[in-house]
Order: structure tokens, then C-alpha cells, then sequence
């Protein structure tokens, strides 16, 4: 319900708040709130006394932990780097056994200091025999390190610094203002911001700027050369896709994966929109929402869109030409499944045009004060996950 306490004196804050904390004001508050409704009035029969050996130093090193650990995730306000990269370890792999480590230390002296606020209130309300002050590891709520996780969670932020929203170059939010307005590339000297903030997803390779080739630059930016292999290796063996290489792995996670990740993340709420031909994917591709402005469609169009459908005409002609001077059944077979697909992929990529050019003509334009949930239903059927994010189907 939101209720909130105010200490009267502020040299009691961190007292209340330990003790607020510990195992004795839940019991208390079961036999005084026994419905867990939690107002004023039995949280302000609560007995507190004071304790004089108390010392602020363990909850606000428990409030600290609490801290960097919230801070570790881009959904924080407070949020600075990916964590991954912070430990500056020299391949992937390590970076994540170092994350890993400060994880599980940050867990376990989060443990010791719950138990410690616990044994002090315990032994000061003289309730010995009735609690103990141990906590199972299962209510320290730190997030656990997870390579999988922690994986999805990098190639976010990677995404986070191809679209302009963070940098290599500075802490933080970077760039969060509406229309593209005042955007800056050179705010992105080490690894350098898309220039539109429009980023292609596609099943194949047909862009050298889509989001599969920009993150093994990204990769090699932040690590090295001579590790790229191995890192990109790593990275894929995380997101338990399928494909005969690592690049073809995670094409396979951003194309199936990625925006289902990031609706999860922000809540059906996204700041990359994934502007998709439809469910045969012939054309996807993310755009950042506060750099979209009333041209964004236009040049989508004009630099993604229509050459796609001239390089897949391209592509389809010469799959042809492979098929009649194949002499194998098996290969045969496997270039019309191939043109077969493509052609379908082009008719749908086709239709899209169309729609496309209509409302790009229109000049959309948006109001971030008007929320995701609305403006996100500006552009009909162009964007995938519509009823998920506006509550009806595009129109």
C-alpha cells in the first residue's frame, strides 16, 4: 500500500532500519498484524529500544552490497557499466569467473551481516529461545551470477553502446533525450555509435552493420584481437542456440531470442523497438527510441529495406544458377529449400514495403511523455510484439 516510517531524529535512521531488517520485528508484527497488513498502526506499536552497543557500520555495509548489486543491471537509475566489463580481466571467460567470484563473496558477506543485525536484536529483546539468527541462503536477495544470464545481459548492454544509450568512453546513461536531437558521435571515440540508431537483425547476413557483426566488433574492441575467437566462442556456448559457428549462434540469439529478453527486462515496456517484415523474418531490425525521429522510417526504407530486396534477387538468381549445374540430388534439394524460402522471405519483405513507404510518407511522429504503450501503436503492424506491448493488435 506504500506506507512509509520518518525517523524523527535522523541519527536513528540506521537503527530503525537494521532493526526493521532483523528476524524480531517479524515477530512482532505477526502477533500484531497478523492479516501482513502492514500500516501505521502496528508497525507503531512495535517496542524499539536502544541498544547502545549498536553500530551503523554493518547496515550500511549491507546497504552498500545492496547497492552495487542493484546498480549492476541497466534497469538501475544508477547504472554505470556492465559488470562483466568492469572487471577488466583479459578474455571473456575470465571476466565472468572474476564477476562470479565478487558474486558470491558480495552474497555471502551479505549473509554474515543479516546474521549479525539478527544476533544483536535477538540477544537485545532477550528472545534467545524463541529465534535464531541465521538466514537461509535463499532470502539473501542478491542477484547469482549466471553465465547464461550474464551472457543475454552483455549482449544488451552491447546493443545499449551500438545505439548511442551507453559508451565505452563514459559512465552510465549516455544519451536519453527524444528525436535525436543533440546527439553527439563523439561522445563514442573508443567503439562508435550506429548513425542512425537503426540496427538490422536478420537470419543471414546481408549488412556489415547489423547487430551479429557489430558486437564481434564490439568483442574485439573491448578485449583483443587475438582473443576474439575465443571469446566469441564462449559468449555463444551461453545461449544454448544452434548453429555451426559462434557468429551463426548468436545471429540465431538475436534473431529468435533477444527481444524476448529485453520485453522481460524492461517490462513489455522496450527502448529498442524491433520493427519486423513478419514471422518469416526476412527483415527485422532494432531501433532506440529516443533516437527515433520523423525521417527514422524513410531511411530505413532507403538504406535497409530496398536493398535488401535487391540482394535478395540477387541471391535467389544465383541459387538458381547453382541448381541447374548441380549434380547432386542432395544439393539440389537443398537449393530449393533454400529459394523457396527466400522467395516467401521476399514476399513478405515486399509487403512490408509497402506499408512501410505509407506510413514513413506520414512522418510519425512521437512524444516520449505519452509512454512506450502509446506511441509504440503508431506504427500498426511494423513492429512485432504489438498486442504484447499496446494490449491490441496493430492496425
Amino acid at each position: 500500500k506504500g506506507p512509509m516510517c520518518f525517523a524523527k531524529d535522523s541519527k536513528d535512521l540506521y537503527k530503525i532500519l537494521a532493526f526493521t531488517n532483523s528476524k524480531v520485528i517479524n515477530l512482532y508484527l505477526k502477533q500484531l498484524a497478523p492479516s501482513m497488513d502492514y500500516s501505521q498502526g502496528p508497525v507503531g506499536n512495535v517496542p524499539f529500544i536502544t541498544i547502545p552497543t549498536f553500530s551503523e557500520d554493518g547496515i550500511k555495509n549491507a546497504i552498500k552490497i545492496a547497492k552495487e548489486d542493484w546498480d549492476s543491471y541497466e534497469t538501475s537509475w544508477d547504472f554505470t557499466q556492465n559488470p562483466l566489463i568492469r572487471t577488466n580481466q583479459p578474455t571473456l571467460q575470465q571476466a565472468y569467473t572474476t564477476w562470479h567470484t565478487q558474486n558470491t563473496q558480495a552474497v555471502a558477506d551479505m549473509k554474515r551481516l543479516e546474521e549479525e543485525n539478527n544476533r544483536l536484536f535477538i540477544n537485545a529483546y532477550g528472545l534467545q529461545d524463541e529465534l535464531t539468527p541465521d538466514v537461509p541462503d535463499d532470502q539473501i536477495t542478491l542477484t547469482r551470477a549466471d553465465a547464461t544470464t550474464d551472457s543475454q545481459r552483455l549482449i544488451s548492454y552491447i546493443i545499449g553502446c551500438i545505439m548511442g544509450r551507453y559508451s565505452l568512453d563514459e559512465q552510465g546513461l549516455v544519451y536519453a533525450h527524444a528525436g535525436n536531437q543533440d546527439f553527439d558521435p563523439t561522445r563514442y571515440s573508443t567503439f562508435p555509435a550506429d548513425d542512425d540508431g537503426i540496427v538490422p537483425i536478420t537470419d543471414q547476413e546481408w549488412f556489415s552493420d547489423d547487430a551479429t557483426n557489430r558486437i564481434k566488433e564490439f568483442i574485439r574492441t573491448v578485449w583483443s584481437e587475438e582473443t576474439e575467437a575465443q571469446n566469441l566462442e564462449w559468449l555463444a556456448d551461453q545461449l544454448s542456440t544452434k548453429g555451426d559457428t559462434s557468429i551463426d549462434r548468436i545471429r540465431s540469439y538475436l534473431s529468435s531470442q533477444f527481444y524476448k529478453d529485453h520485453l522481460k527486462t524492461y517490462k513489455k515496456r522496450p527502448i529498442y523497438w524491433l520493427f519486423s517484415s513478419g514471422k518469416l523474418k526476412g527483415f527485422e531490425c532494432l531501433v532506440y527510441m529516443h533516437r527515433y525521429h520523423v525521417g527514422t522510417l524513410a531511411r530505413m526504407r532507403t538504406d535497409y529495406v530496398l536493398p535488401l530486396l535487391t540482394k535478395m534477387t540477387s541471391y535467389i538468381q544465383k541459387l538458381e544458377n547453382d541448381k541447374l549445374a548441380s549434380n547432386s540430388a542432395s544439393d539440389t534439394k537443398r537449393l530449393e529449400r533454400q529459394i523457396t524460402g527466400l522467395n516467401r522471405q521476399y514476399e513478405e519483405l515486399s509487403k512490408f514495403d509497402e506499408k512501410l513507404k505509407h506510413l514513413a510518407d506520414q512522418r510519425i511522429s512521437i512524444d516520449l511523455d505519452d509512454g512506450v504503450k502509446v506511441n509504440y501503436g503508431k506504427f500498426g503492424d511494423l513492429l512485432a510484439n504489438v498486442k504484447d506491448i499496446t494490449g491490441a493488435k496493430g492496425d
